[in-house]
């Protein structure tokens, strides 16, 4: 049984994003399990803003990752992000002969193309490059998979998503005027959060979640309920208080606010798109449409029970067990020790 994992990922606390919140809920099962995790992230290093997202740090000498996995010797190896630290950590693992694996959690290259309108041609090789020598790289869903095997990816396991429905639970609604929809992430391009905003729909519009594009879109749409971030169960409530949760991303791979919502009780709309398709199905626990606004009117007519019924079929158990099938136990007598030092 592998005893230590060690994780190198450029996204971690204080972030807020599905890639942290996956992260925090894995670690915890596998350690349910016995499995010592060790993260290595941003914080231990020197940092900068990551540019046109200063909330976002990212590492400035990542090469003291060296003397960290000398150190911590671990069982197995996983990178769990593209970033500076995962970019160096390929290098230094391919070089000292240490099997690893990886993990894929949002679609790179689209996000990179939005904010610096780099061709995606170019985003998919640096990602045909960056997992090319990993054991395996799991990815959210079959249709994600499906993608990126398109695109030339190999050796791809499929791990899915879970939610703590004991921590998100439904709530009785309280009365209102007109139905209240959600969208709960990232305030920025990629979430194409704008195509929700701009919707001329009898709805309450609700954003929690801050980011970049917030003051532009608070100014253009000072009719929406700016609430931030929210954490714990001030989150849960405007879950639960929700009628409708409203996804308009088209570059997610998963999008697992969408199964916080269901556990609350509350229907999804969304595009038909990867992620979306994944995780609802039409008249049980949400609507996927084209029309974004049809699929809202769709949803508030859906059962709260199915969606947290939905939500209650999919657990993190099984999802930390995939991780943990997948990894490849390291034989440091195999090791080149020398190029640690």
């Amino acid at each position: 049984m592998t005893q230590t994992l060690l994780l190198v990922t450029d996204a971690w606390l204080p972030q807020t994003n599905g890639v942290v919140t996956t992260w925090q809920t894995v670690i915890a099962n596998l350690e349910r399990k016995g499995v010592r995790v060790e993260v290595v992230h941003a914080g231990l290093f020197r940092t900068w803003p990551l540019p046109t997202y200063p909330e976002i740090r990212v590492a400035r000498n990542p090469w003291l990752l060296k003397s960290l996995i000398r150190e911590a010797k671990p069982d197995a190896v996983h990178i769990a992000t593209e970033g500076p630290l995962g970019v160096y950590a390929r290098q230094l693992l391919n070089k000292c002969a240490i099997p690893y694996t990886t993990s894929l959690h949002t679609k790179f290259p689209e996000y990179v193309q939005e904010r610096v309108r780099l061709p995606l041609s170019v985003g998919y090789a640096f990602m045909r490059w960056f997992h090319r020598f990993a054991q395996a790289t799991l990815c959210t869903t079959a249709s994600h998979q499906r993608e990126l095997e398109r695109r030339g990816l190999a050796r791809l396991i499929v791990w899915g998503r879970g939610v703590d429905v004991e921590r998100f639970r439904p709530e009785q609604l309280t009365p209102r005027d007109r139905p209240r929809a959600l969208f709960v992430g990232r305030v920025a391009v990629e979430k194409n959060i704008e195509a929700f905003l701009s919707l001329d729909i009898n709805v309450d519009k609700i954003v929690v979640g801050d980011g970049p594009q917030r003051k532009s879109l608070a100014r253009k749409y000072p009719d929406v309920k700016w609430l931030g971030y929210k954490y714990d169960q001030e989150l849960v409530h405007e879950y639960a208080q929700a009628d409708v949760f409203v996804f308009p991303s088209r570059t997610d791979t998963f999008g697992l606010v969408m199964l916080e919502a269901n556990a609350c009780g509350t229907p999804i709309a969304a595009y038909p798109v990867t992620g979306p398709v994944d995780v609802v199905f039409a008249g049980s626990n949400g609507a996927i449409k084209e029309d974004l606004a049809q699929a809202i009117k769709e949803a508030l007519l859906l059962s709260r029970d199915e969606c947290r019924a939905h939500a209650e079929r999919q657990t993190w158990t099984v999802v930390a067990q995939r991780l943990f099938d997948v990894l490849v136990p390291i034989d440091w007598q195999q090791v080149l020790v020398y190029k640690l030092n």
